[in-house]
């Protein structure tokens, strides 16, 4: 007769790969039931988008099959739950996200549209917040221009309630502006705003929040940096020296005394060019591995690149972004970049833990 005891040893011996203990220590065994040819237990992961769920799978057999029976049915149901610090602030959220870059034009709100979008198809539930007071671009890149957000009762307030789409809680300033005309308005007014966003908005249970942020490193980084409970950012590069050097203060700025935000790592954008018509060749216009390079030099995670195609713009300018078609050779990337912010996030959580 199989024993839960057999089953946990067993599952002793397998250790999740980032977090560097074993299944057991770490509570992600559960709901363990013992049938008579059959036996059924739950793996509880920290993220939907953990792309060592496989691997981790496989070991879980390979351990019942070594240390308990080889002829047992094994019916293994990996899910997960995310791990995060809540705050009375914005009730409900896991993790915040910021997605920045030190300087404009690196494809920074076009990152974060998608690794948004891939989180939430991993099973997430996932919001997007256009921080971007003065050049808001996601009402566009969602084909949600004119859009108004409604309004709704929560707990005696008046709230936000975010627009939906695609699977995701949207939120951006770009919602209450007229398109056509500028938003000049000085530090003091584009920070009430940004908090807005932010506070009065009724997102509900949220895994992750992901920001996109404005480009450089003014009030409105400061402002959020020092207002909410930030589990990292994720830091958008191109290869070229020109978007690296001020990458770097963009990095710096999270990292000084009062800020203190963890890098989960960076992306770079515009890796290389690659046409449709010939998918196997890579062109590098901006420079080789810059983006690689500066992780390196400074210690934090590579999260992946991204090539220049065609349609990732033509995506974004359609509203409809390339993440949503799977056809498309860079949905890929995105998912795997999403993947491992995912993981970094969990990493950093079991440190502060």
């Amino acid at each position: 007769m199989i024993t839960k005891e057999q089953i946990l040893h067993a599952l002793s011996h397998v250790d999740d790969p980032d977090l560097k203990k074993d299944l057991v220590t770490l509570n992600m065994i559960q709901n363990i039931e013992i049938l008579p040819d059959k036996i059924k237990f739950d793996v509880v992961l920290t993220t939907p988008a953990c792309p060592m769920k496989g691997p981790i799978e496989h070991a879980c057999r390979n351990a019942i099959a070594l240390f308990v029976s080889k002829e047992v049915d094994v019916d293994i149901n990996m899910t997960s739950r995310v791990v995060g610090v809540e705050s009375a602030q914005l009730e409900g959220i896991k993790n915040i996200i910021l997605v920045s870059s030190g300087k404009g034009g690196v494809g920074k709100s076009t990152v974060a549209s998608n690794l948004a979008l891939a989180l939430a198809e991993s099973g997430a539930k996932t919001g997007l917040l256009d921080a971007d007071i003065y050049g808001p671009s996601l009402p566009l890149m969602f084909g949600l221009e004119g859009t108004r957000p409604d309004s709704i009762q929560v707990n005696g307030k008046q709230k936000i309630a975010p627009v939906e789409k695609f699977g995701l809680k949207l939120l951006s300033i770009g919602f209450f502006t007229d398109p056509n005309q500028p938003i000049p308005w000085r530090g003091p007014m584009a920070t009430s705003a940004i908090k807005q966003l932010f506070g009065d908005a009724h997102w509900g249970e949220l895994d992750y929040l992901v920001v996109d942020m404005p480009p450089g490193t003014g009030d409105i980084h400061i402002t959020v940096a020092q207002s909410y409970p930030i589990s990292g950012a994720v830091i958008v590069t191109t290869p070229q020296q020109v978007a690296l050097a001020d990458t770097m203060k963009g990095m710096a700025m999270f990292r000084m005394e009062g800020i203190n935000i963890p890098i989960i790592g960076i992306v770079e954008n515009m890796a290389y060019f690659t046409p449709a018509e010939l998918p196997d060749n890579k062109y590098y216009i901006f420079g080789k591995d810059g983006g690689k390079r500066l992780a390196a030099d400074n210690n934090v995670p590579f999260l992946g690149e991204i090539p220049l195609v065609k349609a990732v713009a033509d995506a974004g300018d359609n509203g409809f972004p390339v993440l949503l078609d799977e056809d498309e050779p860079v949905v890929h990337a995105y998912k795997e970049i999403a993947g491992r912010a995912a993981q970094e996030l969990s990493i950093l959580a079991n440190k502060v833990g």
